[in-house]
């Protein structure tokens, strides 16, 4: 019974396999945008081991843009403020990083 509503739940938040969960992911993903975020960047190193691992491994320099990344969000939510359009585009070209 466990096994099956936790296969349910995977499947339930899985954007590559559940079309409500991609459709929730791009909503998020474009408020995100205003400042600065990617999707990717809300995984949580303290609550996941594997997240953590996986920055662990990952270039020091993009562990680093993603903190900036991360700082300049906080500060740009303080100031009840957006990321310029410009900034913006900019950051959505840049390749998604290594998760």
């Amino acid at each position: 019974m466990a096994a099956s509503s936790s296969s349910l739940v995977q499947w339930l938040i899985n954007p590559r396999k559940n079309w409500f969960a991609r459709q929730h992911m791009k909503a998020v993903s474009g408020r995100l945008k205003r400042y600065g975020l990617r999707y990717d960047d809300l995984y949580d190193p303290y609550y996941d081991l594997d997240i953590k691992e996986a920055l662990a491994r990952l270039p020091r320099e993009v562990v680093d843009a993603r903190n900036q990344r991360l700082k300049r969000a906080m500060d740009l939510s303080m100031k009840h403020e957006y990321l310029s359009e410009d900034l913006q585009m900019r950051i959505s070209l840049v390749p998604l990083s290594l998760f």
